[in-house]
């Protein structure tokens, strides 16, 4: 029997793949070891951060400044983020950590068993995804309430329910930004007007809601220095590709290191990035059909952090989960079985000790090849959108047919 074949064997079983109970034990389990790991080691920095987001606001002092007494680095999340936070920052640290963890793994949890697929296939989701949580929530970030707000809103709009789909879509992107890409569901929308019409009132809505911790006046104040801490942030990942190798962990900055080439423009892969992506749209006649509309959320997930100077190791549970989407709807074959492996080993086992500490510390980390099976694996989905090899995903995977 051949590699590929009895790897076939393995991840299909039902016993292993398709098993609930496993999927949740290893989901909350794996995320749990690592946030108590963090607690054990003092290891609370990002979690302090957040923490006096929420602190900071109540004060009315600048969000986006260094406290070098407090904490290490800098916040870069939005004002809203304070009121995301509050409830856990109101908390002991021990605890408020190991809830604002949970939390995070629970809601991308969630979102993953909304998606419009059958419950088996959601829960090999999870299971393949397990570890790649684990990896997320050990940095303590937001990461998979990004992934999980990108869900919701596709899953919420897929359904009709285009009210909370913008909650969500605006949610993320007052956060982190990223969530603005749940934009890219607009055009599966029934009623396109009352889309615009609910995404303006949820912009509005939580423009303002973190006045609610201190003025309308010092909201202002934080946007406008929220934007001059991201340009600076974003020039800083892309010109300390020679020293800081935990950021631009992107084909850019893939590129960058490779081939020794600081300068290297984002413009020259982000533009033919989003061209190719936008020319999905011209399979217009297609837009009710559920089988493209899951390819297009795969390849908006995985976009959203391959394309980005700001990602990092942990910023890859947003794109993880859409790799393994992607890999369960397929017929198997042993190349998408060995597409499916090259990803799995070096997208979420890449920082494990899986590979030994001299590949790790000298190769994957160095050049940022973490971002390469997402390259692939996206241009293999813009692929089969354009050859409309989605047509061939069995509809007997899928929970409904048409939104």
């Amino acid at each position: 029997m051949s590699f590929t074949s009895s790897t076939k064997n393995w991840f299909t079983s039902g016993k292993f793949l398709y098993n609930k109970k496993l999927a949740a034990l290893l989901w909350f389990g794996l995320a749990f070891i690592a946030v108590v790991q963090d607690i054990l080691n003092h290891k609370l920095n990002n979690y302090i951060i957040f923490k006096h987001v929420y602190i900071h606001s109540i004060q009315h002092v600048n969000l986006y400044l260094e406290y070098p007494h407090l904490y290490e680095d800098v916040n870069l999340y939005g004002p809203v983020f304070g009121l995301i936070i509050a409830p856990f920052a109101l908390l002991p640290d021990w605890l408020g950590v190991i809830l604002w963890v949970m939390f995070n793994t629970a809601m991308l949890f969630l979102a993953i068993r909304s998606l419009p697929i059958k419950e088996k296939y959601q829960t090999a989701i999870i299971l393949l995804c397990s570890h790649e949580m684990m990896n997320a929530a050990s940095w303590l970030q937001s990461n998979p309430l990004i992934a999980a707000c990108i869900i919701f809103s596709f899953s919420f709009i897929n359904k009709g329910k285009d009210i909370w789909g913008l909650f969500f879509i605006m949610l993320a992107t007052f956060i982190k930004l990223y969530g603005i890409v749940g934009l890219a569901f607009f055009f599966f929308s029934k009623d396109k007007i009352a889309f615009v019409k609910w995404a303006i009132i949820w912009f509005a809505v939580l423009l303002v809601a973190p006045a609610v911790l201190s003025s309308l006046s010092f909201v202002v104040q934080c946007y406008h220095d929220w934007f001059n801490a991201l340009v600076h942030k974003e020039a800083k990942n892309v010109n300390a590709f020679d020293t800081n190798d935990f950021q631009d962990i992107c084909v850019m900055g893939m590129i960058r290191r490779v081939f020794n080439i600081p300068d290297f423009k984002n413009i020259y892969i982000t533009i033919p990035a989003v061209i190719l992506f936008a020319l999905q749209y011209l399979q217009f006649r297609f837009f009710s059909d559920l089988r493209f509309r899951l390819y297009l959320l795969c390849t908006v997930l995985i976009m959203t952090v391959i394309f980005t100077t700001s990602a990092e190791s942990p910023t890859y549970i947003i794109a993880f989960p859409a790799m393994c989407l992607w890999y369960v709807l397929q017929v198997p074959t042993k190349k998408n079985n060995a597409l499916f492996i090259f990803a799995l080993l070096l997208t979420s086992f890449s920082y494990s000790d899986i590979f030994t500490p001299w590949l790790r510390e000298h190769v994957v980390r160095p050049y940022s090849l973490k971002a390469l099976p997402g390259l692939v694996l996206w241009c293999v989905l813009i692929y089969q959108v354009y050859t409309k090899q989605f047509l061939q995903l069995k509809k007997d995977k899928l929970k409904m047919q048409t939104a």
